[in-house]
């Protein structure tokens, strides 16, 4: 096996997380990231954790599917947490962890940008319709 340079090595690790290439793994959590379900549900758990039917009555139009879906997957990358109460009926609260909390300002800025910009889009869409 040849000896690579630093450099060389660098180069490497660069090209293998180059989320252009359909073979990127930085591509799958760009997909996660890009869901509308996801950036809703971080930004809804912005300010402290929820219940489920907390999230499901703010986040308007999910199903329990999608939203179980959405919340299942956040957790398995590791940007949610789901904490479990032993009482009668048992509590499921869900928070965001250090990582999801970092990718917040991300999400919320998209948000805020949609909903500071809607009517230009809206303009825009009939111009080009029109």
């Amino acid at each position: 096996m040849p000896t690579r340079t630093a450099a060389q090595r660098r180069e490497q690790e660069r090209v293998r997380y180059d989320a252009y290439l359909a073979q990127c793994p930085a591509r799958q959590l760009l997909e996660r990231i890009g869901d509308k379900w996801v950036s809703l549900v971080l930004n809804a758990l912005a300010d402290g954790p929820l219940r489920h039917g907390e999230l499901n009555r703010i986040v308007a139009g999910v199903s329990q599917k999608m939203l179980t879906q959405t919340l299942r997957a956040l957790e398995r990358d590791g940007l949610v947490t789901r904490t479990v109460t032993p009482t009668v009926p048992v509590r499921v609260d869900y928070g965001l962890t250090a990582l999801g909390r970092s990718l917040l300002p991300v999400v919320a800025a998209v948000k805020d940008w949609a909903e500071t910009h809607i009517e230009e889009v809206h303009a825009a869409r009939r111009a080009y319709d029109g």
